[in-house]
């Protein structure tokens, strides 16, 4: 008896429902842009080295095209469509707008949604590659350019516009008070 190879899943993203089949091999990315239309989410290498298609799920940095959809069910996914509340600007994004973080803005999603993430995770306390002190003792490591660059290592950009990236989550991260890291009104906290 042969296994079936689709399944008819849930989907939370952005705050609402989608139920549609998949077949098991679909990634998320797929799902995402071909499915349901939520372009915004890029496909650039296909193998989870450029972040382009990094999105949250449970809060948490995901390249979407190395997630299976059937993987995702049940989580709280969300995309660059999800991450302003209405009309406001997330800081991260309004950031990357004033100091144009992005040239021709094909990783820009990707970007923000990965800077969300590490925001998120220096509010959370965990340490990069390049913190010097990792001791709880020591307090929170500094937020610094090295640390951003470090943080930020896996979302790649074509037009090098890495220094005002930096700029723009240096500054998103002065910008928004410890309990605004998340990706907007509808994100719940990363799961432990």
């Amino acid at each position: 008896m042969a296994l079936p190879t689709s399944s008819v899943i849930t989907l939370h993203i952005n705050g609402e429902r989608h139920t549609l089949p998949v077949d098991h091999r679909t990634t998320l990315l797929d799902a995402l842009r071909e499915r349901l239309d939520l372009t915004g989410t890029k496909k650039g290498c296909d193998q989870g080295q450029c972040g382009a298609c990094t999105v949250l799920v449970d809060g948490r940095r995901t390249v979407a095209c190395l997630q299976f959809a059937v993987a995702a069910e049940g989580r709280e996914i969300t995309t660059i469509e999800g991450v302003a509340d209405g009309e406001r600007l997330h800081p991260v994004q309004q950031a990357f707008l004033e100091l144009d973080g992005y040239q021709c803005g094909y990783c820009t999603p990707g970007q923000i949604c990965s800077a969300i993430g590490v925001l998120a995770e220096h509010a959370a306390g965990w340490p990069s590659a390049v913190s010097a002190d990792v001791r709880p003792a020591a307090g929170p490591t500094p937020l610094t350019a090295e640390e951003i660059r470090e943080r930020m290592s896996g979302n790649l950009c074509r037009c090098a516009a890495y220094t005002s990236i930096v700029e723009a989550v240096g500054r998103a991260a002065a910008s928004i008070p410890a309990a605004r890291t998340d990706a907007g009104p509808q994100t719940k906290e990363p799961a432990a």
